[in-house]
């Protein structure tokens, strides 16, 4: 229970310190992720072992992770023209759908 607590703590303050605002939009996210489902599924449960499951993941992370796919900070030939064009609304969208649901 300690351990959960710190925990929990940690991440807040992290994510305040990056300045990530987690205020996506999960239901606007499920729209935009139609663009997703061929590689990651329809709710972030990727079939594929060659494409990671997005779905569960914290929302911060997915924030991080789409925005340095953006910049070029993190290359990968799939995902950068596949977030080029998204913006940080888009990718706070997408990161609250994706956390909201379910691993399988």
């Amino acid at each position: 229970m300690k351990k959960t607590i710190v925990v929990a703590a940690l991440s807040c303050a992290l994510a305040g310190i990056s300045g990530v605002a987690l205020a996506g939009d999960a239901a606007a996210g499920k729209a935009k992720a139609a663009m997703c489902a061929s590689c990651h599924g329809t709710d972030g449960n990727s079939m594929a072992p060659t494409f990671p499951k997005l779905a569960g993941q914290h929302e911060a992370y997915l924030v991080d992770a789409l925005k340095q796919y953006r910049s070029g900070a993190r290359n990968n030939a799939m995902m950068k023209p596949m977030v080029a064009n998204l913006t940080d609304a888009d990718i706070a969208n997408l990161a609250a759908f994706y956390a909201t649901q379910k691993a399988k």
